[in-house]
């Protein structure tokens, strides 16, 4: 049985993910592709509607993104957003000028409740509008179904066509009835089930893993967060003891984790598996010996831990598959699945390593975005703990210790990031900071201890609320917590005499310290 799908054409626009993740969240499968995607790809899809996004260009302009006006004679639901809306209507003969008011935050929307996109929505709802340009004038056989105080033409459709066009973004929170927009759109006009469910995924995801790998080797790398995790516990449920799953533990770990990752994937842990952990501490801080500089550090992290790991596979000699934990949005930051501009380059899209022998690659997490990652681990049986594991980055904490690495550094880090870990926890903040965590600082500082003068290190506590780690403001830690973090932070930590919490947003900052 084919699975519905809505598809999203990206013209350009910031929220394009968030789009697609606001159809997911509908219950129905969504997946981004380029403005580019020829109408011939598109037929063969069958999708069940259609969304264009919004984007930073005038589309009355020669050399703006468009489409052929073929698309909206498909049959297809198609509902256009904020540009996605103006280029609808330019195409088909509508007017789109330069608006002599910018629209630009929270607007006043006034919708006719009758349309089926709006059914249930308020007759005066609030709406996120970003345009210097409007709908002047809608196309032929389109009537207006919303307006504001400055555009005549917040929304038009023409159900008879099954297109649907409006001015502002439904995807952002701060559209308030934007979730209900689109559950109108995919449910009501694109006539979708709302079946896809995670219990669904994981279930069609291991018949689909076992039917490709029968009876071949699978080897994968195991990290311990979120991504591996999940992946590896897939692959365990789908082929069992035809996984060996290799876990290279760097040092650079935040405190105890790597026993926690054992104890949930070694020998006395719940999965069938086949489990390597590759104690190899004092190998990379040999390597990071005397070196002080942030992306030389990351530089030698991530070579070391492929030499690490290709030693471990060359052992297990020639294996059928290697396992990736790729997500969704690894897939369009590295500009393989939308238009907007390449983020990331991850090592781990579109290209096979050259220092392990296996055919093929298996990435059974590319089309989930991170919230779908943890429902899938949460609905395997993976330990809260691990689903809900904060943010860790690949080079571990050799980028939150400032200068030179040494095993020191790194047991001071340790202790400081876990009380800080265990009182934001006790205080009940942990599931609504976006990110937090202690870094170790370079500069040291004179102190009085007892009767004693220090001269020890200084702790920077950083915690962060974001929505998509595009953006990040300091999160508001009670006082009282912050005090007591610090108390047993100096108390109990050796060679610290100092905590400061770190205020900066992200920009001109970034979330990390190096």
């Amino acid at each position: 049985m084919k699975r519905e799908t809505v598809i999203v054409l990206d013209f350009g626009g910031q929220y394009n993910q968030l789009v697609a993740r606001r159809v997911r969240e509908c219950n129905v499968y969504c997946e981004i592709y380029s403005y580019k995607t020829g109408i011939e790809k598109i037929r063969e899809m069958e999708p069940k509607g259609i969304i264009l996004t919004g984007g930073p260009n005038s589309c009355y302009e020669a050399d703006s993104p468009t489409y052929s006006e073929e698309l909206f004679s498909l049959g297809i639901p198609v509902l256009g957003l904020c540009y996605g809306a103006q280029l609808m209507q330019h195409i088909l003969g509508g007017k789109v000028e330069r608006a002599a008011v910018r629209e630009y935050g929270k607007t006043d929307v006034f919708v006719d409740t009758d349309s089926r996109l709006f059914a249930g929505v308020s007759a005066r709802t609030v709406c996120w509008m970003s345009h210097f340009d409007y709908i002047s004038q809608a196309a032929p056989g389109f009537g207006v179904t919303a307006h504001t105080a400055d555009c005549p033409v917040a929304a038009a459709e023409d159900p008879g066509r099954k297109l649907y066009a409006v001015q502002f973004h439904p995807e952002v929170l701060h559209t308030v009835e934007g979730t209900k927009i689109l559950a109108n759109f995919v449910h009501d006009i694109c006539g979708c089930a709302g079946d896809w469910r995670m219990d669904s995924f994981v279930e069609e995801s291991v018949k689909a893993i076992r039917k490709k790998v029968g009876s071949g080797k699978v080897l994968c790398a195991l990290s311990g967060g979120v991504d591996s995790s999940v992946a590896a516990v897939l692959l365990s449920k789908a082929v069992g003891e035809q996984l060996t799953c290799v876990f290279v533990d760097h040092g650079l770990l935040r405190k105890n984790e790597g026993d926690e990752v054992e104890a949930v994937f070694g020998p006395d842990g719940a999965y069938d598996l086949h489990f390597i952990r590759v104690n190899a501490q004092e190998r990379f801080y040999s390597k990071l010996a005397g070196v002080t500089e942030p992306e030389k550090k990351r530089k030698i992290i991530g070579e070391e831990f492929i030499r690490v790991f290709e030693e471990e596979a060359k052992k297990i000699g020639a294996v059928d598959f290697l396992v990736q934990g790729t997500i969704y949005p690894d897939v369009v930051e590295s500009g393989l699945g939308g238009e907007s501009a390449v983020i990331k380059s991850h090592h781990n899209v579109g290209g096979l390593p050259d220092y392990v022998d296996f055919k093929e690659i298996i990435e059974p997490l590319r089309e989930l975005f991170k919230d779908e990652v943890r429902k899938a681990g949460l609905e395997m049986g993976i330990p809260e703990y691990l689903v809900y594991r904060q943010p860790f980055p690949g080079p571990g904490l050799g980028i939150r210790i400032i200068g030179e690495v040494t095993a020191e550094k790194v047991r001071i880090v340790q202790d400081a990031d876990a009380i800080y870990r265990e009182e934001i926890a006790r205080a009940g903040l942990d599931k609504s900071i976006g990110q937090y965590f202690a870094a170790l600082t370079n500069m040291r500082s004179v102190g009085v201890m007892g009767d004693e003068r220090t001269y020890d290190y200084a702790i920077a506590l950083r915690a962060v609320n974001t929505v998509d780690f595009m953006t990040a403001d300091a999160a508001q830690i009670p006082w009282e917590v912050l005090q007591k973090v610090t108390s047993r932070i100096i108390n109990e930590v050796g060679h610290v005499n100092r905590v400061m919490y770190d205020l900066t947003s992200k920009p001109p900052g970034t979330i990390e310290f190096e």
